[in-house]
C-alpha cells in the first residue's frame, strides 16, 4: 500500500470526493461527520461481508453495499463498531440492493468516532470510484515528490551559493507562506521571516489609545512574542505550529519553527526538515560556531541603529526574543575596544574582548555584541535593578573591575604590557528610548580620556563626562562646527603650517592644559614637556588666540570647541 501523506501536506480529502462525477452519479448524502471532511484519503477499498474489516489499516475510503452483513442487531452493532474503530477516512454505503436505509448502529458508530458516513441513493460502479480516487491520490503524491525535490534543489542552490542563514529562513518562509523562526539551543532567536501576507502585521498606532503601544501588533510582535516571554517557551506547541530540531552528529544547535500557514504539497514538516538539514550542514561548516550569534547581533543592531521598527514595544519584543530582557531591567549601551599593539591577530583580540564582556555581565546580566568596521565592539547590556556593576558613584565601576578580571584570565602571556581595553559606558535607563540614546552617545563620542582604570581596562563614563558626550553628539551640526572652527581657527592654522614638534603641536598642549587648568605642572607632565617649554607654548597660544587662559569663560569656550572639533580634554 501507498504510504499515508504527511498530515500537513496538501492531500486528497473526503471533501474532495463530492467533486468527482462518479460520486455525483450516486446521489450522495452526507449522514454524519460533516466536521471531518478534511480527513485525508490514503486508499480506496471495497468491503464485502465482515471478514474484510480486520484487514483495514486506517485511512482508507471504505465502499460497501452492506452485502454479507449480519441481520442480528447485536452482531451488526459489533461489526459496525469494529469498522469505525479501524479508523477509515470515510465510509460510503450504497443502499437499495442489500440495505434500504443505513443501519442505525453504523450511523451511531461513525458519529461517535468522527468518521464521515456517505450514503449513495443510486447504484454506481465502485470500480470507477476507486479508480478515480487512486488516480487523484497518486497525482497528489507525485506532486508531493516533485514539491519535495523542488525544495531540496532550492536549498542545495542556497548552500552552493553560500547564502546567509537569514536568507535561507526568508526562502523557507516564502515557500511555506508562513512565518518561520530559527532559534539557538538557548531559545534565542537567530533569524526570522514573517512570510508573505503574514497575519499580525499592522500599522503602528492604528486605533490605539496609547501611541507607544498600538492595538494592532506588528509582524515582529506577532511572530516573536513566544520567544520574548521565557514562560511561553515551555508551553505546549500551539495548534498549527510545526517545529523540528536543527542537529547533526549528536549535537543539537537549535530549532526551526513554522507558524500556521497554508498546506504545502510536500508537507510543512518535510519542508522544515529539509531546511533544518541544510542549516545543520552550514553549521558543521562553521568551524568557529559564531555565525548564528553574529547574525542575530548584527540584525538587532541594524534594527536599533537604523530605526527599523515601528515603536518601542516592537523593538523590546525583538530584543527579548534574542536574549536581552527589557521589562523591569536596567539597560545601557557601551563600547569596548583594544588600545595599542595586541601582539597577535586582531580576530583573537576581538574574540577575547567579546568573551570577557559576556563573562563580566554574567550571570545576572545579558549582553548583545557586534563589531563596528573599525573593530570597536558595540554592546547592549541588561542588568537587574540596582545591579552594583552600573553604579556610577564608584571611582572605578564594578563592571570594569569584572572585565579586567576576565581579561586577565583570557589574555595570552605574550600580550604586550602596554595594551589596554578601553570601555565606554553610557547612561543606564529603564526604557528602550534610553537604551538607544545611551548606545548612540557612546558610539558618537568615540575615545575620550579615561576617568578610571583597573588592570588592563580604562574607562570613560557618560554620567561622569556629560559635557564631552554632549558636545560629541552635537559636533555634526553646522552651528556647532562653525563655532568650533571659529574659536580654534588660528590655532589649527598654526599647527598645519608648522607641523608636529616644537611649536607646531599647540592643539595637544591646549588639550593637556584644559584637562588640568588649575595644575599646570601636571598638565606639563601629561603633555610630556618640561614646565618651561610648556609655559612658553601656553603663552604662544594666548598670543595666537588673543585670549587669557586663566579666564574661566575662556577655558569653558575652548574646552567646548575642542570637544566639538573632535579633540579630547
Amino acid at each position: 500500500m501507498t504510504s499515508l501523506p504527511a498530515p500537513d501536506a496538501a492531500s486528497f480529502t473526503v471533501g474532495d470526493l463530492f467533486a468527482l462525477p462518479e460520486m455525483q452519479a450516486g446521489d450522495p448524502e452526507l449522514v454524519s461527520g460533516a466536521d471531518h471532511l478534511d480527513r485525508p484519503v490514503r486508499w480506496a477499498h471495497v468491503v464485502a461481508g465482515s471478514s474484510a474489516v480486520p484487514l483495514l489499516d486506517g485511512g482508507e475510503l471504505v465502499l460497501t453495499t452492506g452485502a454479507g452483513w449480519p441481520e442480528d442487531p447485536a452482531a451488526l452493532a459489533r461489526l459496525t463498531s469494529a469498522l469505525a474503530e479501524a479508523d477509515p477516512a470515510a465510509v460510503i454505503l450504497e443502499i437499495g440492493t442489500h440495505l434500504r436505509t443505513p443501519p442505525p448502529a453504523l450511523v451511531q458508530s461513525c458519529a461517535t468516532h468522527g468518521i464521515p458516513l456517505v450514503v449513495l441513493h443510486r447504484e454506481v460502479r465502485f470500480v470507477q470510484i476507486t479508480q478515480r480516487v487512486h488516480q487523484r491520490i497518486l497525482a497528489t503524491q507525485n506532486e508531493a515528490l516533485e514539491a519535495r525535490a523542488a525544495v531540496h534543489t532550492m536549498l542545495t542552490e542556497l548552500g552552493l551559493n553560500r547564502s546567509p542563514v537569514d536568507y535561507v529562513i526568508e526562502r523557507l518562509s516564502e515557500t511555506l507562506g508562513a512565518p518561520v523562526v530559527l532559534e539557538d539551543s538557548a531559545h534565542r532567536v537567530v533569524a526570522w521571516a514573517a512570510g508573505p501576507g503574514a497575519a499580525g502585521s499592522g500599522t503602528a498606532g492604528s486605533g490605539a489609545a496609547d501611541p507607544a503601544r498600538p492595538a494592532t501588533l506588528t509582524e515582529a510582535e506577532a511572530v516573536l512574542a513566544p520567544w520574548a516571554d521565557p514562560a511561553a517557551r515551555d508551553r505546549r506547541l500551539p495548534e498549527g505550529w510545526v517545529r523540528v530540531p536543527v542537529e547533526a552528529r549528536g549535537t543539537r544547535w537549535g530549532s526551526l519553527t513554522a507558524l500556521p500557514g497554508r498546506p504545502h504539497p510536500a508537507g510543512r514538516r518535510t519542508v522544515l526538515e529539509l531546511g533544518a538539514f541544510a542549516l545543520a550542514l552550514d553549521r558543521l561548516a562553521d568551524r568557529d560556531g559564531d555565525q548564528w550569534l553574529e547574525l542575530s547581533s548584527k540584525r538587532l543592531f541594524d534594527v536599533l541603529l537604523g530605526g527599523r521598527y515601528r515603536h518601542d514595544t516592537e523593538l523590546a519584543t525583538q530584543l527579548a526574543a534574542s536574549g536581552l530582557p527589557v521589562e523591569g531591567r536596567m539597560l545601557v549601551g557601551a563600547t569596548l575596544t583594544g588600545i595599542g599593539d595586541f601582539g597577535s591577530h586582531e580576530s583573537l583580540e576581538h574574540a577575547i574582548l567579546e568573551t570577557a564582556m559576556r563573562r563580566a555581565v554574567a550571570p545576572e546580566g545579558r549582553a548583545i555584541l557586534t563589531p563596528e568596521p573599525d573593530g570597536t565592539l558595540l554592546a547592549l547590556l541588561s542588568f537587574p535593578p540596582a545591579d552594583p556593576r552600573l553604579d556610577a558613584g564608584r571611582a572605578t565601576p564594578a563592571l570594569a573591575t569584572r572585565l579586567a578580571h576576565e581579561l586577565d584570565m583570557l589574555l595570552p602571556d605574550t600580550t604586550p604590557a602596554a595594551w589596554r581595553a578601553h570601555l565606554s559606558i553610557g547612561v543606564p535607563g529603564r526604557r528602550i528610548g534610553g537604551l538607544i540614546t545611551s548606545l548612540e552617545r557612546v558610539r558618537v563620542a568615540g575615545w575620550l580620556p579615561a576617568v578610571a582604570a583597573t588592570g588592563r581596562v580604562t574607562v570613560q563614563q557618560a554620567e561622569r563626562q556629560p559635557l564631552a558626550y554632549l558636545m560629541r553628539g552635537l559636533s555634526a551640526t553646522p552651528a556647532v562646527q562653525e563655532f568650533a572652527e571659529t574659536a580654534l581657527a588660528p590655532l589649527l592654522e598654526h599647527d598645519r603650517s608648522h607641523g608636529p614638534g616644537h611649536s607646531g603641536d599647540l592643539q595637544a598642549v591646549l588639550q593637556a592644559y584644559l584637562a588640568h587648568p588649575t595644575n599646570r605642572s601636571l598638565a606639563a607632565q601629561r603633555a610630556r614637556l618640561s614646565r618651561s617649554v610648556f609655559y612658553q607654548r601656553l603663552a604662544l597660544i594666548e598670543e595666537i588666540l588673543e585670549v587669557d587662559l586663566a579666564d574661566g569663560e575662556t577655558i569653558a569656550t575652548l574646552s567646548v570647541a575642542l570637544l566639538a572639533h573632535g579633540g579630547t580634554t
